[in-house]
């Protein structure tokens, strides 16, 4: 563990520390998130799929791994920085250190760098490219290697399942096909708690294979990348639009706006953790969870058919749109993931409630 290791940003910064978890190099997009806790989730969400986190949270590693807690089943995160790292986890649950996941999941991570100025940085300048090396790698050497990177075009490809897999639950209601861009398995947990059956298939499904499995409705799940890209999802929605409830959550809140015609835009830097989100008809205010650096541009929803039902407090980001003639829903926060208060979970009853009326339209 007693690598040193440094950070270097594409504008020549240096910032030193200690390596932990894989000892190796790593180039990819530096982003921020600003939980307190969660931090397996984090490494362990398809999200950050080759993005380098930096946590604003001080000490990182306090309550170690437990097997329970995965969001993906192997961690593709690029990389971790955090400011403290505690290898002496006390927590009765946890079953291996958060140094041992990163290296048996072949993710480096540094501690000890000053993560406050990082993430301004990140926040002014905006999400930029940085290299995590040895200390003593030269900085022309890193800086071509920062030019010399490429953000992957198949991101979702990368992090999608290549068969279909079954979650059950007891005495179930409803039957639902997920569409795996890099899906949260706590997305999965929450439906089957409204009763609902979940086969997670492949992200290039076709239409008429989902159909087959005969869904009460469609979730397009979360996931990297830029959503224009998944362009296969995105034919697949266009498809099944009216034809089924769909939700989509994350990416695939984005997914449904493209669909429908809209456009989407990247954001300067990545927004995560915890933010205010109004719901537009009722005027009430949740503290719910992010993690994205693309969003839904509001004007391109005109003549859609999409309306916005949630807007972002700070930024007036869409963070939920709905088109009650397609039955389309799309969330841009994680209402899985509450952060606190768990009020941000009943954004789905009402895609449970669409399910109930076509179960009832085909009894």
């Amino acid at each position: 563990m007693n690598h040193n290791k440094k950070i270097v940003l594409q504008n020549g910064k240096e910032f030193y520390g200690t390596g932990f978890g894989a000892d190796k190099d790593a180039v990819c997009e530096l982003v921020f998130n600003t939980s307190m806790v969660g931090y397996q989730e984090i490494i362990s969400d398809p999200t950050y799929l080759d993005q380098m986190v930096v946590m604003t949270y001080p000490i990182i590693g306090n309550y170690g791994i437990t097997d329970e807690d995965f969001e993906s089943k192997i961690p593709v995160i690029g990389g971790l920085i955090v400011r403290d790292y505690n290898d002496i986890p006390s927590n009765f649950r946890y079953t291996e250190t958060l140094s041992q996941i990163l290296e048996e999941s072949n993710v480096p991570a540094i501690s000890g760098l000053d993560t406050r100025m990082l993430t301004r940085i990140i926040r002014d300048e905006g999400s930029q490219v940085a290299v995590l090396t040895s200390a003593d790698t030269p900085v022309s050497k890193a800086i071509e290697m920062i030019k010399n990177y490429k953000p992957t075009a198949d991101a979702v490809k990368k992090v999608s399942g290549t068969k279909i897999w079954y979650s059950r639950t007891a005495n179930p209601k409803y039957n639902i096909v997920a569409i795996d861009c890099g899906i949260k398995h706590s997305i999965i947990r929450t439906l089957k708690t409204y009763g609902c059956n979940v086969t997670v298939v492949p992200y290039n499904t076709k239409a008429d294979e989902i159909l087959a499995l005969r869904p009460d409705g469609l979730l397009v799940s979360n996931g990297p990348g830029n959503p224009s890209d998944a362009t296969c999802v995105i034919d697949t929605v266009k498809v099944l639009k009216g034809k089924l409830p769909i939700l989509g959550i994350g990416l695939g809140h984005q997914i449904i706006a493209l669909a429908s015609g809209a456009k989407t835009y990247k954001l300067i830097c990545n927004k995560s953790g915890s933010h205010p989100v109004k719901d537009i008809k009722t005027g009430k205010i949740q503290s719910v969870c992010h993690n994205h650096s693309y969003a839904v541009d509001e004007i391109s929803l005109e003549n859609t058919g999409l309306k916005v039902t949630h807007k972002n407090v700070l930024d007036g980001i869409v963070e939920g749109i709905e088109d009650t003639a397609e039955k389309l829903i799309g969330f841009q926060f994680h209402p899985e993931c509450a952060p606190g208060p768990q009020d941000a979970v009943k954004a789905f009853e009402k895609y449970i409630a669409l399910l109930e009326a076509e179960v009832k339209k085909h009894a």
